[in-house]
């Protein structure tokens, strides 16, 4: 058993039981004097307050969704939509994931697509479960420090061909549907194809994204090939909102998965693309890599914060930074200092610089490297770390001079979404091409862009995420899980580095403050971007008074609009307990929680329903 050193211990009136009682008072005063000079931990929302109830925070512009059927929340709405027509269907939770994936990587291709990674984490009901899957792809056989040293680079190029690897979306897909699916891949792309055959308008926010791509081409900011041009900048131009966009090269590539699984991805057509591309722009992908590459399923990891559990998925994944976030977070009473306030977002901001050192110092793929998952998490360890964060200043500087390669890559671009049925099975699923589009190429006649995922990669030997064959970088895409009693929540928050430190926030919302999962999505938020510095980016509705005293505690703080993309968008779906499933869906994107609609109107049901009361 781990004993924390903080207040809790040490100050007599938060001791439980009868322990307390062989303290002398001379040893109790001189403990609680020390107590005050250290971070006090909080009480627990008593358990009514996990339960629904009218708007009361002020912070949402919109009310949860609530049924007894089931909920799929994205940032597009037409992706929620095909999500929830597979549960109409009958299928489940992963199967309307999966289906609502596949249109997510046609409708917001600046995020996501078939040429990405993709974590999920699964809650299965029946057995109260939590799976997690890992299907994120590795560096080619034949990439090496050598290789790109040898192209003339010192550190990994950030976008280009040997930005690239494996895409394991597809991988992670076929994964998913074998161990829970309920339906094959010609029914649960069926939407996917649609769309992109017949068309779509393009959404306001996505837009957006698109054009700010289509700027930084012509600018020379990004390379895009002739085939990424033809495919995303329809007509010499990105899509206004509004305008419709087809894209039957996508059909073809999700009619090859539809048909043939997996294999119609890293085999036959499509990896041949792959492939040829590669060799002719100097890259090291071969049909191996592809044909070998094999999606996980990986232990969750987890810590408790005040009483709830928060699960996260173990390296190469960030996940671990939101832990141990938490676990420092959990030494100080941020309910008592109030939602926002200075001295609440100081604490989180440089737990942010602490737990991030540690994950750029340790974190990389653990079947190429020792990663110390157990120590990172000891609830001591976050004792320890907790008391250098200075409560009357910003530190500047934390990071370990051995990540200097990584520090200056924000990549953001990327896709959540979560889905429950009415059986409450959940998935919590997060899908990217890293930066805007990727890597900027698309092999022709695929019609999507390959990630560059591999920019995460370093080129110091020694550092644990070195580049090497077969091996995974450092991963900033993260789902998550939250959980008490009865009660479970599928989240996550999309926006590169952004995601470790939006998800704190988002528990923080809920177990500190009490608030519903909508007011905790749309709550404003903080975000630091970069590894060093006392640089801060917070939305303009903190309050100025408060932005203020963070200025005066040395923050260098930069006001960006009320609802900003820079602080990531995410989505919610909860399971209350009582049978009755919740979903909500941030403002920060063009999406929506949508509900399955009960079986009303198919064949037969009216008179089954009749029969059924007629018995009664």
């Amino acid at each position: 058993m781990i004993f924390s050193l903080g207040s809790t211990l040490l100050c007599p009136q938060s001791f439980r039981g009868a322990a307390v009682l062989f303290l002398v008072p001379l040893v109790a005063v001189l403990a609680c004097a020390l107590a005050e000079a250290q971070p006090k931990a909080a009480a627990a929302p008593p358990e009514a307050d996990l339960l629904p109830k009218p708007r009361s925070s002020g912070l949402e512009t919109r009310s949860m969704v609530m049924t007894k059927f089931g909920i799929v929340a994205t940032s597009q709405t037409l992706a929620s939509r095909a999500g929830a027509q597979i549960l109409e269907l009958g299928g489940n939770a992963v199967d309307a994931a999966i289906a609502a994936n596949a249109v997510l990587g046609l409708v917001e291709p600046t995020s996501n697509g078939i040429g990405g990674d993709l974590f999920a984490i699964v809650y299965e009901a029946k057995s109260g479960k939590l799976y997690g899957l890992n299907a994120s792809g590795w560096a080619p056989s034949k990439m090496t420090i050598d290789f790109v040293k040898s192209k003339g680079n010192e550190k990994m190029p950030q976008r280009g061909i040997l930005s690239v690897t494996v895409p394991g979306c597809v991988s992670g897909w076929d994964l998913l549907r074998k161990k829970f699916g309920t339906k094959d891949f010609q029914t649960l792309l069926k939407p996917a194809i649609y769309y992109a055959e017949e068309g779509f308008p393009v959404t306001e926010i996505i837009s957006g994204g698109w054009a700010a791509t289509e700027r930084a081409a012509a600018e020379g900011r990004l390379k895009v090939n002739d085939a990424f041009a033809k495919t995303f900048f329809p007509n010499g131009h990105t899509p206004a909102a509004g305008e419709i966009f087809r894209n039957p090269d996508l059909a073809q590539s999700l009619k090859q998965i539809a048909a043939h699984g997996r294999d119609g991805f890293y085999k036959g057509p499509t990896a041949e693309a792959i492939v040829r591309l590669s060799r002719e722009s100097g890259g090291a992908i071969e049909a191996n890599d592809l044909a070998q590459f094999e999606a996980e399923w990986v232990e969750p990891i987890s810590t408790t914060y005040r009483g709830w559990t928060v699960t996260e998925l173990p390296p190469n994944g960030q996940g671990i930074a939101a832990l141990m976030m938490l676990n420092m977070m959990e030494q100080f009473p941020l309910g008592e200092y109030g939602h926002n306030s200075a001295k609440a977002l100081h604490v989180m901001i440089e737990a942010k610089k602490l737990a991030y050192a540690d994950l750029l110092r340790y974190v990389a793929d653990p079947r190429q490297a020792q990663v110390p998952v157990k120590g990172l998490l000891a609830k001591n360890l976050a004792v320890t770390r907790a008391r250098q964060i200075q409560p009357d200043k910003a530190q500047s500087s934390v990071s370990p001079s051995s990540a200097d390669d990584l520090k200056s890559r924000p990549g953001a671009d990327t896709i959540y979404m979560s889905a429950i049925d009415r059986q409450g099975n959940i998935v919590s699923l997060i899908q990217s091409n890293y930066s805007g589009f990727g890597s900027g190429l698309v092999a022709p006649g695929t019609g999507f862009g390959l990630q560059n995922r591999g920019a995460l990669f370093s080129l110091d030997a020694q550092h644990p995420n070195a580049l090497k064959p077969r091996k995974r970088p450092l991963h900033t895409i993260i789902p998550a899980f939250l959980s008490k009693g009865d009660v479970r929540i599928g989240f996550g928050i999309m926006g590169g580095w952004n995601q470790s430190q939006a998800h704190v926030q988002f528990v923080s919302n809920v177990v500190d403050h009490g608030m519903n999962i909508q007011a905790a999505l749309e709550a404003p938020r903080f975000t630091k971007l970069t590894f060093e510095g006392v640089d801060v980016q917070i939305e303009s509705r903190v309050p100025e008074a408060v932005r203020a005293e963070l200025a005066r505690l040395g923050h260098e703080v930069k006001v960006i609009a009320a609802y900003s993309g820079e602080v990531g968008g995410g989505q919610a779906v909860m399971r209350d307990g009582r049978g009755v499933n919740l979903g909500a869906s941030d403002p920060r994107k063009d999406g929506a929680a949508l509900p399955e609609a009960p079986p009303i109107f198919q064949p037969d049901s009216h008179r089954a329903r009749s029969a059924k009361s007629a018995k009664r």
